[in-house]
């Protein structure tokens, strides 16, 4: 009777832990890994503290251009999510990583790959042929679409809705995440077109194609980039022809990113009097640049300031 009533007391323990502690499906997060900082960041904001979000790329690394690393793997292959930017941004280094993490969840087209260009406007669409004589351009489009503050929007909605799929019990809390991020976004959007409504048709030259999507939105002119074409360096021919079309239409401003040689921009810009403005493409690019926000909070206080100094 002893041992009966001592086995009978041991049940009930057994069961009132099994029914105050979370099960290991409850208690797990989910494991997200992005391509880029731009989609952590976003993925931060609607998961909040309910998924694990890490970033392979840094935000002052080229995304064309990343390095793969043997931790790369690692993360890869415990991930239930992955998110990539997509268009071949990332085609020189992430499909071989995808691969060899033997991971079947984030597989191209598995329930745990998301490629986050779907839900984006996309610019800059080539028409016809595309070879290697063009450089470096992007047969699906521009693939630098989170620099529109509309795109942000789209995207963050999208992964809510990819997380509420791979995690229905959550998926209330992840669509109330998103409509508060929506929201402040669209208070920061007023406070950041004020800023630029001043310069609305600026005529600017950029390094990179990077900047479409935010020339669109805040109204500026790319009319003529430092590389002859995307992804070759710039020739002292073209170059020549660049000074003379900056003088020609008085053209000021050259945005280049972090990771371009500045030896060029600068030259250019003693020739006509210009300024070169390194802005950032990617949170991260400078430690206070931690989210989506302050990217362009960053950019858009650099740029501003650069047009009044070059009036």
């Amino acid at each position: 009777m002893k041992m009966m009533n001592s086995q009978l007391k041991f049940l009930i323990v057994l069961l009132c832990v099994a029914l105050l502690a979370p099960s290991a499906a409850q208690a797990k997060k989910l494991k997200v890994i992005t391509t880029l900082t731009d989609l952590a960041s976003l993925t931060q904001e609607i998961s909040g503290d309910k998924v694990d979000v890490e970033a392979l790329a840094k935000g002052y690394q080229d995304p064309h251009f990343v390095e793969p690393k043997p931790s790369f793997l690692l993360k890869l292959r415990n991930a239930d999510l992955l998110i990539s930017v997509g268009l071949d941004l990332e085609i020189g280094w992430l499909p071989p990583l995808i691969t060899q993490s033997g991971n079947g969840r984030i597989q191209p087209g598995a329930q745990g790959y998301l490629d986050a260009s779907q839900f984006a406007e996309i610019l800059e669409q080539p028409q016809g042929k595309v070879d290697r004589s063009m450089g470096d351009v992007h047969p699906l489009g521009n693939p630098h679409y989170w620099l529109d503050p509309d795109n942000g929007r789209r995207v963050a909605k999208g992964i809510a809705t990819k997380l509420g799929e791979l995690d229905p019990g959550d998926s209330a809390y992840f669509q109330q995440r998103y409509q508060d991020f929506a929201n402040r976004l669209a208070e920061a959007e007023k406070k950041w077109d004020a800023e630029m409504a001043p310069y609305r048709g600026r005529k600017i030259v950029t390094y990179h194609r990077s900047w479409p999507n935010f020339a669109k939105h805040f109204g500026l002119d790319v009319v003529g980039y430092i590389e002859p074409r995307p992804g070759i360096p710039p020739t002292p021919s073209h170059t020549i022809e660049l000074v003379n079309l900056m003088k020609r239409e008085n053209i000021k401003i050259e945005l280049i990113e972090p990771y371009f040689d500045s030896k060029t921009p600068n030259s250019i810009a003693s020739m006509t009097g210009g300024k070169v403005v390194v802005m950032l493409p990617s949170v991260g690019g400078k430690p206070e640049v931690t989210d989506y926000f302050k990217l362009f909070d960053y950019d858009i206080a650099l740029l501003t300031k650069a047009f009044q100094e070059t009036k």
